[in-house]
């Protein structure tokens, strides 16, 4: 099977929203009137983003999922995305099975891909989406790491650590039964993108991105960003795996047990969450209650952004605590 070929069984579509897709040198895009692009790019290498074994449908999911983080952090609505694929080979049946997770992923979001290159080589997948934000007034309401203000409360979405939990496992660090690593492995392999979440909070959170590195090290981009500082409760972001569902089963199920810096490296270094990290003023605190109910997306305040810069730790009593949890660099 020929380059073209490959691309026309696989990964060729009509598009409904572009005005050109696959086929052409280009594709063609028609913004809607009042609206901005937002564009971001990720790309997956095999031993390095994933297990070379990954299922390639939770392949195909995550590879679109990681981007879709990227506009739900931005509070952006899908609408396109272009896929550069390097293969070792042509393995029809990986093919078939990675275009399905990534197609099904798509048409949840009615994002239709429009382009993208491939070439042999080893397995490496970069994806580049796009989508739009509303222009209101001349202003842009797309959200940015950059408006967090002094006195806003720091949230966070759904849960922290499974993903961290389940490649510490498979890297042998952890000793998790099958079944509480097969729970535990769809959150690392077949994140969920917090889309209708990210809508919600335009016009709410003053600042947001999304939860890939860490969070600890991940808001340090929002800190730098505003020129503020904050406090964590790291009690409270640790309960988010502690009593998670997911923790509270395999717990019971197979006594798992973990230390309390365990705990707390999961939650504040963990990575591959892919939940949403955002600020918003005090007196807003409804409205996020409401954008956490319409989107279906449980959220949980963790601490509150200050004028003295740096960030602080602290327990629920409010002690400090020393600050030892490195997320993720990848050229650290």
């Amino acid at each position: 099977m020929g380059e073209f070929d490959l691309i026309a069984r696989f990964f060729k579509r009509p598009v409904q929203r572009a005005a050109l897709g696959v086929g052409d040198d280009c594709a063609l895009l028609l913004p809607r009137p009042d609206t901005h692009i937002a564009i971001s790019t990720d790309m997956l290498v095999s031993g390095r983003h994933f297990f070379p074994e990954t299922d390639p449908m939770r392949l195909g999911h995550k590879s679109l999922a990681v981007n879709l983080s990227d506009l739900a952090a931005c509070g952006a609505q899908p609408l396109a995305f272009t896929l550069a694929l390097s293969l070792p080979g042509v393995d029809e049946p990986w093919l078939a099975a990675f275009a399905q997770g990534l197609f099904a992923l798509a048409d949840a979001h009615g994002c239709e891909l429009i382009g993208g290159d491939t070439t042999a080589g080893p397995l490496n997948i970069c994806i580049t989406v796009f989508g739009e934000v509303p222009v209101l007034a001349g202003r842009s309401q797309a959200l940015l790491r950059s408006g967090a203000r002094p006195g806003d409360d720091l949230y966070v979405s759904g849960t922290l650590g499974e993903a961290r939990l389940a490649l510490d496992a498979l890297l042998g660090k952890i000793n998790l039964p099958a079944e509480a690593l097969a729970a535990a492995r769809l959150r690392l392999e077949q994140p969920t993108p917090r889309v209708a979440l990210g809508l919600a909070l335009r016009g709410v959170a003053s600042a947001a991105l999304d939860v890939s590195d860490g969070m600890l090290g991940d808001l340090g981009h929002i800190l730098q960003s505003s020129g503020v500082g904050a406090t964590v409760d790291a009690d409270a972001a640790t309960e988010l795996i502690a009593f998670s569902p997911f923790y509270i089963r395999a717990a019971g199920q197979f006594g798992i047990k973990l230390s309390e810096d365990q705990w707390r490296t999961l939650a504040l270094s963990g990575g591959d969450d892919y939940e949403l990290l955002f600020t918003a003023p005090a007196h807003v605190r409804e409205a996020v209650a409401q954008a956490s109910r319409s989107s279906q997306t449980p959220v949980t305040r963790i601490g509150q952004i200050e004028t003295q810069q740096g960030l602080r730790l602290t327990n629920r009593q409010g002690q400090p605590l020393a600050n030892t949890y490195a997320s993720f660099d990848h050229f650290a």
